[in-house]
């Protein structure tokens, strides 16, 4: 007997959801000989590539994680003491372990589906209380993508409430961190904003500043009274926000004590790894006057059909998509999943728990100082929480090098100063290695200088908090492991995640995230490193980036990639950043003008307005595609103004339009660059490329294609791919050496952006290989087409390509349905019922249903979606015979177990076709936990904090 000893199969088998058999069954519904041929019918033959993708041979899993732990070993963890934003903590394990490694929580997509959805939606509200609590203000948002953009969000909608449309200046505190100001640069450039640095104790404020920024703590660790700064900026009418550590909020007078109009911040010392860079929850919480205008997504309480109580996402929320260019953010990717991390870990340590926690912080920060002023320095911050500025005069570098021989990172300024932050890991032990080293380095002996074990606290009375914090009772019900396992398992138990279910979502590609893709997420040498540590101490992380950059590269047709932006649409407004500087830099300032597709995304109007660009709209013919004599017409009257068009492709209407390089060409022709969106890149990998259709810069959301998870909302990651021309200008950042001149501010905190979850991306392309990924496009392709062939007899297909296929996505016409009344949100209430999240609502063409399969699903799970597709819609002809348009399966669902276990039942349909319509639901039931939420009400009495426990019996 002959035996290989070849590996056995391969990721890529795992990874994509059809088998052989499936395969050939699928092709033979579709009415197609091949795949091969079904990709020919669907990809245009001028804009498929000539060869396959050049990338390393596919490794196994076992192969990858052997090899990713020979990177990560490279990795030096250092004890860090860097501070600025960033510091050390620790992450109970019932959290690390529930949530954080958990795909019933990380595999869940944005809440926009509330019922089925009520888990994640408490874990917010959680969060939102927190954050109102400490801060002190009356409402929060359910987060953002780290603190410098929140802080330019702050900024942003302090300069669109300005009652004086004359007032362009912002004074910005000397003491604010670098980054954060880098941040505020590029924002105040897009908005037209002159920046003014200073003192905030001896500004000059004027009429011509609408609003003003300070850090709490100060940058340098130095805790001020902003009391008197606060009254100065509202006598002028100008509003201010607060950069402000949540931690120090445990012990110190909440910012709106003395006055905050906007607290921003992060909350990643929240039980969350420093992951160097990202990703963490940011948090914004404001005045209840500015409701409407607060940024992201605020989740808020409503009541669902039965009168109880129920979450949804509340205001303004996806307010991009509807406003487009009139919105006043284009935040869409939030950071859900660390969010609910932050909040869970204010649930699990409690009021008594978290102040513990923030005055061990200061205690010990008080006992170092002192032992360090015994040994001869000069500590220069009279109050502080965490951090302490040490005067080192000639022995900085003497101190530098013994701590790097210790493996200890400091903060270290241009001048004779050092910073060391202690954070929630910091022990006694610690204080005395710190202290030994100062006194090696000053001839002095360690024993001089041992720490005390009390300390007077080094924070003034007057900015003390004096109040309680936390009082909801959530924060003080679930502190034994039992209570809080049984806590976290019960929400999750609500909420409807790709462990259930297949999850539709056109635009939003919610495809396999692999076990073996996330566990080196959690492994200490890429979770704990600070991301403003030295460069010789990331060797792996450079080197993993790296891999990563040549790989997408490779994969993208383009030169270089910047891995800053931290979400689609802030890759978005990067993106189109650069091509603003890239026109300023050839004397071409005033192309101001953007062509965007009326089918886009609404966060591409919104991301242009937001990059300080014009808007022009291009129509679209009867079959979706770009309208292009339209584009011809609007390029050329705009010809000396163009900067750039806006395309998604295949278009947002799933179509791989034919004339695509023709439409890129006219922009060229016009002096303009062409921007793509990378939502669909799930649709062109190994097949073709941004790069060969034309595209000069392109984002990519590696939560789509490249498989870092949604998180509930979040995390996401929106790199930019530019041309070889566009190189010079991608973003630089003021904790790496100089980018050049012509290079960007920062457009996030993070010089990599959330770069802990990067490995994610790079797994997948090293374990699928070149000819896995490009069998993962086909496959995707193959999929959506196979549903199209099962439901086109049921649903109109409202656009195809020219030889009757669609992309890897398509849209469902469900308008005519409105004759009964029922509505498309009925379908997608109805859909729970049968086990599914719903595909996208009413985007890009209202009234529609745009359905992504993804090549990760198997034609079981494709033929169980198509018959509850068919089941729903042979209920609709039900209901347009019985013509009952008000009480109907429908309009009443979802229907929960109470619902269908109550003693009353009054409805003119049985209760075994409302709660199991096809025989395979009962056996894979998943029960909304609420009736269908009342969306307007929830409008008309908002409530953005967790109610009272009596409000839910």
């Amino acid at each position: 007997m002959k035996i290989n000893t070849l590996p056995r199969g391969g990721f890529a088998e795992r990874h994509i959801g059809p088998g052989e058999m499936e395969t050939a069954a699928m092709l033979e519904a579709i009415g197609v000989s091949s795949l091969d041929r079904l990709i020919e019918e669907t990809i245009p033959a001028a804009i498929r590539l000539k060869k396959p993708l050049d990338l390393p041979p596919a490794q196994t899993e076992d192969e990858y994680l052997r090899r990713t732990a020979q990177i990560a070993s490279r990795n030096k963890v250092f004890k860090s003491y860097i501070g600025q934003g960033y510091y050390d903590t620790i992450v109970p394990g019932v959290i690390r372990r529930n949530i954080l490694e958990n795909p019933g929580w990380y595999t869940q997509y944005t809440p926009y589906q509330a019922e089925i959805a009520q888990g994640r939606l408490e874990a917010l509200l959680n969060f939102q209380t927190m954050v109102t609590d400490l801060t002190g203000m009356e409402i929060a948002n359910a987060s953002l993508l780290d603190e410098s953009t929140a802080a330019a969000e702050a900024m942003a909608m302090q300069f669109a409430l300005r009652t004086n449309k004359e007032a362009n200046a912002y004074f910005v505190s000397d003491d604010i961190f670098p980054q954060t100001l880098d941040v505020l640069k590029t924002r105040a450039a897009s908005l037209g904003v002159t920046l003014l640095q200073g003192d905030h104790r001896s500004a000059e404020l004027h009429g011509r500043m609408f609003g003003a920024v300070v850090q709490y703590p100060a940058g340098n660790g130095e805790v001020h009274d902003y009391s008197d700064f606060s009254a100065r900026c509202h006598e002028e009418g100008i509003k201010l926000s607060v950069i402000a550590d949540l931690m120090s909020l445990a012990v110190l007078r909440p910012p709106s004590e003395f006055g905050a109009d906007v607290v921003v911040g992060s909350t990643q010392r929240f039980g969350v790894p420093m992951n160097f860079g990202g990703p963490h929850a940011a948090y914004f919480a404001t005045r209840e006057a500015y409701k409407r205008a607060i940024p992201g997504r605020i989740i808020g309480v409503s009541v669902d059909a039965e009168g109880k109580p129920a979450m949804r996402m509340a205001l303004q929320t996806r307010e991009q998509h509807i406003r487009r260019e009139k919105a006043t953010s284009n935040i869409c990717t939030a950071q859900a999943l660390l969010a609910i991390m932050a909040g869970m870990y204010a649930v699990y340590h409690g009021p008594d728990g978290i102040k513990a926690i923030a005055l061990r912080i200061h205690g010990l920060a008080a006992a170092l100082s002192e032992a360090l002023e015994r040994l001869g320095y000069r500590q220069l911050n009279p109050s502080f929480f965490d951090t302490l500025c040490i005067d080192a005069g000639q022995l900085k570098e003497s101190i530098h090098k013994d701590a790097v021989d210790n493996e200890l990172n400091f903060r270290y300024f241009d001048n004779s100063l050092v910073s060391i932050s202690l954070d929630e890991t910091t022990t006694r032990e610690d204080l005395e290695l710190i202290i030994a080293i100062f006194a090696r380095v000053a001839g002095r002996r360690a024993e001089e200088a041992v720490p005390a074990a009390e300390v007077e606290a080094r924070i003034p009375a007057s900015l003390q908090r004096a109040g309680k914090l936390l009082e909801h009772p959530v924060f003080s019900r679930h502190h034994s492991e039992h209570e809080m396992l049984r806590y976290i398992k019960s929400l999750e138990n609500k909420d409807l995640s790709l462990t259930h279910s297949m999850i539709p979502l056109g635009s939003c590609t919610m495809k396999l995230n692999a076990t073996t893709e996330m566990l080196p997420v959690t492994w200490p040498e890429f979770c704990n490193i600070h991301p403003f540590a030295p460069t010789d101490q990331v060797g792996g992380y450079m080197q993993l980036i790296g891999e990563l950059d040549k790989a997408l590269c490779e994969i993208t047709g383009f030169a270089a990639f910047s891995f800053q932006p931290n979400s689609g649409a802030q890759g978005e407004y990067a993106g189109l950043m650069v091509i603003r500087e890239y026109h300023r830099d050839r004397g071409e300032a005033g192309r101001d003008v953007v062509l965007i597709p009326s089918s886009a995304h609404g966060t591409n109007p919104a991301s242009a307005t937001i990059a300080g660009l014009k808007v022009v709209v291009v129509r679209c013919d009867e079959n979706g595609n770009i309208d292009v004599p339209d584009l011809k017409e609007k390029a050329a009257a705009h010809s000396d103004s163009l900067a750039a068009l806006m395309v998604t492709y295949p278009s947002t209407h799933g179509v791989f339009e034919e004339r695509i390089i023709e439409i890129c060409s006219v922009i060229h022709e016009h002096g303009g660059q062409v921007y793509m969106d990378g939502a669909n890149m799930n649709a062109q990998v190994g097949l073709t490329s941004p790069g060969l259709i034309g595209a000069d810069v392109c984002h990519l959301n590696l939560h789509k294609t490249f498989c870092i998870p949604h998180g509930g909302g979040g995390p996401g990651m929106g790199p930019i791919g530019v041309a070889e021309h566009l190189v010079p200008y991608l973003p630089g950042h003021p904790a790496l050496p100089p980018a050049g001149e012509k290079a960007i501010h920062a457009v996030s905190a993070a010089p990599w952006g959330s770069a802990g979850i990067l490995v994610i991306s790079h797994a997948y392309i090293r374990m699928m290989g070149a000819g896995g990924l490009t069998d993962a496009t086909r496959y995707a392709i193959l999929n959506a087409n196979y549903l199209k062939a099962r439901l086109e007899k049921h649903y109109p297909i409202l656009y195809a390509g020219r030889n009757g296929r669609v992309g890897h996505e398509m849209i469902l016409d469900c308008r005519a349905f409105k004759a009964s009344g029922v509505e498309v949100s009925d379908i997608a209430k109805r859909l729970m019922d049968y086990g599914f999240h719903a595909p996208t609502v009413s985007f890009p063409v209202a009234g529609t249903l745009m359905v992504e399969p993804t090549e990760s699903e198997p034609q079981e799970e494709l033929d169980r979606f198509c018959e509850a597709m068919i089941g729903i819609r042979a209920e609709i002809d039900e209901i347009a015979a019985e013509g009952n348009k008000t009480v109907n399966l429908l309009k009443m669902a979802p229907h929960t177990a109470n619902v269908i276990a109550s003693d009353q039942w009054d409805r003119p349909y049985a209760r075994q076709k409302a709660a199991f319509p096809l025989d395979w639901v009962r056996d894979r039931k998943f029960w909304p936990s609420v009736s269908r939420i009342n969306e307007t009400y929830g409008d008309r009495n908002l409530m953005c904090t967790c109610p009272p426990p009596d409000s839910y019996s």
